[in-house]
């Protein structure tokens, strides 16, 4: 059985959860404080964070490569797209996620003194990201993907990082409402994260 080390806050560990319960397998999540983390994330994880999934002898830290992993090995219902060209833009989508919105959660979490240039940055990035959803369900279209996956725990933060969007983010909200509407998003919250929303 797969066993999912898990911050309950973690916007990343949220991530490998929604995968986890999307695809309906067998798994354990095991909750990680992150404020009194055990010893034994050091030792499986050189960084000393979560999320980190532990399947037999394999260990994978890094929310998206053990999502690829999950999504790979259980291939129903698929969240990459099958299509190579597709898969590659997806992934290049993915990174640029982590580097212009995902960058911000540390100063938002800790609301360090950069916090409010991380919420402009993240509020001006989602605004840009608005007519993607004009015509389309989802990031790739009418299917949900591993981009909606990505996306959708910052989304689910929004107000929790005090972050407020402009009136034409509405088809944005929306979208995000689709997602939170999902059973594999709904089974994947914790208690402390369902607090997080209003």
């Amino acid at each position: 059985m797969m066993n999912l080390y898990s911050g309950t806050t973690d916007p990343f560990s949220h991530r490998c959860r929604i995968v986890l319960y999307e695809k309906g397998m067998d798994f354990q999540v095991i909750d990680v404080d992150l404020f009194n983390k055990p010893e034994d994330i050091a030792a499986i994880n050189p960084y000393n964070r979560v999320p980190v999934l532990v399947d037999r002898d394999l260990v994978l830290f890094e929310s998206n490569i053990i999502n690829e992993y999950i999504d790979e090995r259980f291939p129903h219902p698929q969240l990459m797209p099958p299509d190579p060209i597709m898969r590659a833009r997806c992934r290049q989508l993915l990174f640029t996620f982590e580097q212009e919105l995902f960058c911000h959660i540390e100063a938002l979490e800790k609301n360090q003194k950069s916090a409010d240039k991380a919420r402009q940055a993240v509020r001006d990035r989602l605004t840009e990201l608005v007519p993607v959803f004009a015509k389309q369900k989802f990031m790739l279209g009418d299917e949900f993907s591993m981009l909606d996956v990505a996306i959708a725990p910052l989304l689910w933060r929004l107000g929790h990082y005090g972050i407020e969007l402009p009136k034409q983010t509405a088809p944005l909200m929306k979208y995000a409402e689709r997602i939170f509407s999902r059973q594999g998003f709904i089974d994947a919250l914790t208690p402390s994260e369902k607090v997080m929303r209003r």
